[in-house]
């Protein structure tokens, strides 16, 4: 079976993001510094929550304070809450970088930031980037993550086995080596040698399905980040979504197909063997464990490729992939009771040849219930999983720089942080970027450094000494949305973003914690 990977971004329940949002208000600093000051990516997954009190209203800009001995961590509204709460006279920009002005902007909404009086000898507000940003252009994609022991790179996709293989190939060589003892007996103790070749012969097979999965994607030009083999089978992850039902179900259907197709090869290859034999009891022993792949992989419930067939089926008829994907996933969740019950019931039972009561033993049956336990405990999760990842890939595209990124005012490398933390207020901006004498951006000053500086140092502490020096891969065009978004920050690993325009004017700076809370948002938005 195989999973793919995908993220989003919600609007606020009570407020439509627009093209042009309203400017984040001003830096508010009420506790200590975060303690996650080391840069990190956006999530890929569901990421925790945070919770923390309102921004303070933009009616009564006030410097922050940060007191040492609170325990409370910095906290900040997201973009939309602050659009959707900001007073009727809160002042209003279309997110391009503030004007550093001493008095408060006055209220205007139209699509180029007012100066405020008493800015005379200024700019206008606006610094430029570097020329050299262009729309779009991610910085060199981040080194592959890991997964475990990297066995190698077919079709230049790297393949992993995870920790957890080692566990369940120690099982197979325990179970397979008690029936060769009743089958082979003259064995002895070299059973579990032949076991253990089994195991790896069995699990040669779960990569060349997944390897199906690959060639499949790859031709349909979807992306792959990496074939896991682990607990249960193996995972190939396809970071795209295929554009067409059609295409889903060959994806999907490729790899059961060929697992049937290697268990014909086996029963061919029984043949000429003779059967009381180690190599006719391996190649019976393969026959029948990709017979099985097959025929467990069809079953039509996600994250099983037969789910994500009958997900196929459901979007082409409706022309919603979001209903295959809801239909699928709760006919994969019914498919893991059906297995937590069913499966020691038909064991007990004797429908595999386990021979009922007389045969079975109590530590037969618990052994039973545990493996339908665990196999049951993986379908629910990964229907799960199936339905999150489809949510966040429905909001995808509502994830888009210019709406998430915070107001900013330029400010030159020798400002006090209290001044430049009182123009922040005064043009109700949440960020801080320190440019050169021309206004050219150098670096970025950090909130959680500021947290960390208390109130009655800030006169005589420069911004330049708690600001993060801009690299390529921190300029972020503020065209850029959804995946192509989410490709850049991974690629850069930071807490804050230089967001510019087209043309290369600062638009404003995106934290990576806005970010994250999108994640949040739509994980937990309905559908």
């Amino acid at each position: 079976m195989d999973v793919s990977g995908g993220s989003g971004q919600p609007r606020s329940e009570n407020a439509e993001p627009t093209e042009h949002p309203a400017g984040p208000t001003a830096p508010t600093t009420d506790g200590r510094p975060d303690p996650a000051d080391a840069p990190t990516a956006p999530p890929e997954t569901e990421a925790p929550a945070r919770t923390g009190k309102p921004a303070p209203s933009a009616e009564e800009p006030t410097e922050p304070t940060a007191g040492p001995e609170t325990d409370e961590a910095p906290e900040t509204a997201t973009p939309e809450d602050t659009r959707a709460d900001a007073p009727a006279d809160a002042p209003v920009s279309d997110g391009r970088t503030a004007s550093p002005a001493d008095a408060p902007v006055p209220d205007t909404r139209t699509d180029k930031p007012t100066d405020a009086p008493g800015t005379s000898g200024e700019s206008e507000g606006r610094a430029l980037a570097d020329s050299g940003m262009s729309k779009g252009r991610p910085p060199q994609r981040p080194k592959e993550p890991g997964g475990g022991l990297l066995m190698g790179r077919p079709f230049g996709v790297p393949v992993y086995v995870a920790p957890s293989w080692f566990l369940v190939a120690a099982l197979i060589t325990w179970v397979f080596g008690g029936q060769l003892d009743r089958v082979l007996p003259e064995l002895g103790a070299a059973r579990y040698l032949v076991s253990l070749f089994f195991a790896v012969a069995f699990y040669a097979s779960v990569l060349v399905h997944e390897l199906a999965h690959t060639v499949a994607a790859i031709r349909f030009k979807l992306p792959v980040r990496r074939i896991q083999l682990q607990f249960f089978g193996g995972v190939s992850e396809i970071e795209k979504e295929a554009e067409t039902p059609g295409r889903e179900f060959v994806l999907a259907f490729v790899g059961p197909l060929l697992s049937l197709v290697l268990s014909g090869v086996f029963y061919l290859a029984m043949q000429p063997v003779e059967p009381g034999t180690v190599p006719g009891v391996l190649l019976a022993g393969l026959m029948v464990s990709n017979l099985i792949v097959a025929a467990f992989n069809l079953l039509p419930g996600l994250p099983l490729d037969g789910g994500r067939m009958l997900r196929a089926v459901v979007w082409k008829i409706t022309g919603r992939p979001m209903s295959g994907t809801v239909a699928a996933a709760w006919v994969g969740r019914a498919l893991a009771v059906s297995v937590l019950i069913g499966l020691p019931l038909l064991n007990y039972s004797g429908a595999f040849g386990g021979g009922g009561e007389d045969t079975g033993g109590g530590m037969d049956t618990v052994t039973d219930a545990l493996l339908a336990a665990i196999l049951a405990a993986i379908i629910w999760t990964g229907a799960g999983n199936s339905l999150r990842m489809a949510r966040l890939r429905e909001h995808l595209p509502e994830l888009r720089a210019r709406t998430l990124t915070r107001r900013a005012v330029p400010v030159e490398t020798d400002t006090p942080l209290s001044e430049a933390l009182r123009r922040a207020n005064a043009a109700g901006a949440r960020a801080l970027v320190v440019v050169d004498a021309d206004g050219n951006p150098l670096s970025l000053v950090r909130e959680a450094a500021i947290v960390g500086v208390p109130e009655h140092r800030r006169p005589w502490v420069a911004v330049s000494g708690l600001a993060q020096d801009l690299t390529e891969g921190m300029r972020v065009s503020a065209e850029l949305a959804g995946e192509d978004l989410l490709d850049v920050l991974r690629a850069t690993p930071a807490t804050e973003y230089l967001v510019v325009e087209e043309t290369g004017e600062i638009y404003g700076v995106l934290s990576a914690a806005d970010v994250e809370r999108a994640f949040v948002r739509a994980m937990a938005r309905p559908s």
